[in-house]
């Protein structure tokens, strides 16, 4: 049984880590401040996990967690591209001196590997598609910056200092468990909740934009592999479907799974955000053996369903509250 820690491990991705982490008999850590992040996530599994509340930006906290660990999974960031436009200097403390505190804690303390969870959104506007890692990086937005910046700081402790380092570029992940409520919360869901509630979903632009939709179960495989192969360290690697989608595909998509319109009123663009995104996923495929299993419509089925079953809590009330 190993021991690994998952920093962020209360939210969307980190949770679903967690839990298939503990349905394998590992040991498990969660660090987590729950900005973001929710306890009911954690339900399922919260006997089953030891939990360090506070922020990664806490170094002491940070060594408390990773005593005796094995391996981290790095998923604890401020996630929103708006919100870093709005905020750069705490986007850049959490991003950049939170996995700073990490890897140092990580090397002091005899860790073996750091997952970090980095963003498709360090490659900016480029107009080369799909998405390679040797293309040069162009972060448009102070969140893409720290992405960026904690990709070099796990190259550099990977190279030199120890421990041994992967940073996995996530394109647009979906799934159950994924946060409704907030104004910065990730397209898919807000599409759905604005669905249920029988509202027009606002589309930013003119709804032709693209993205690379990858499936939740498929990035928390990803890490594992991360986790455990002998030629990731010091690896970037793209993790996404390889696939893209317009923003109207997945409206008229997600109304055709929910039987119901989904007629959308256009706004402006939003700064920091790009135009279209796909993945080559070759590398991460030959360097971890990644291979995305759920198809975007499947995908978007199971996020509905899972939506819907809970349709009376405060995911989808009118007035909820952001958190």
């Amino acid at each position: 049984m190993s021991v690994y820690v998952v920093t962020g491990g209360a939210g969307f991705i980190g949770s679903a880590i967690a839990r298939r982490l503990t349905a394998a008999g590992e040991a498990v850590r969660v660090l987590d401040d729950f900005s973001t992040g929710r306890r009911d996530n954690l339900a399922g599994v919260q006997r089953d996990v030891t939990l360090f509340e506070g922020s990664v930006c806490d170094p002491e906290l940070v060594r408390e967690a990773l005593d005796g660990a094995d391996c981290v999974l790095h998923q604890a960031a401020q996630v929103s591209v708006p919100l870093s436009v709005e905020d750069p200097v705490h986007t850049n403390e959490v991003n950049v001196g939170g996995t700073l505190n990490v890897l140092t804690a990580a090397r002091e303390l005899g860790v073996r590997r750091v997952v970090f969870a980095s963003s498709c959104a360090v490659y900016g506007d480029a107009p080369q598609l799909p998405k390679r890692e040797d293309m040069p990086p162009a972060p448009k937005s102070p969140y893409a910056a720290s992405k960026l910046a904690g990709e070099h700081y796990c190259r550099a402790f990977n190279d030199g200092l120890g421990p041994e380092a992967v940073s996995l570029r996530y394109f647009n992940v979906f799934g159950p468990y994924q946060d409704t409520e907030s104004q910065y919360a990730a397209v898919v869901p807000i599409f759905i909740r604005s669905i249920m509630l029988s509202r027009r979903p606002v589309v930013h632009g003119d709804g032709e934009q693209t993205r690379d939709f990858v499936f939740v179960d498929d990035v928390v495989e990803a890490n594992l592999l991360a986790a455990t192969s002998p030629k990731a360290a010091g690896a970037v690697l793209n993790i996404g479907s390889g696939e893209r989608r317009s923003l109207n595909e997945l409206l008229s998509t997600l109304a055709e799974l929910m039987g119901t319109p989904a007629d959308a009123d256009y706004a402006d663009e939003r700064p920091g955000d790009v135009r279209h995104s796909q993945a080559d996923i070759s590398l991460a495929r030959k360097t971890i053996g990644f291979r995305p299993l759920v198809g975007f419509a499947e995908g978007l089925s199971r996020a509905v369903e899972w939506y819907q079953g809970k349709e009376d809590t405060t995911f989808f009330l009118p007035d909820a509250p952001e958190h």
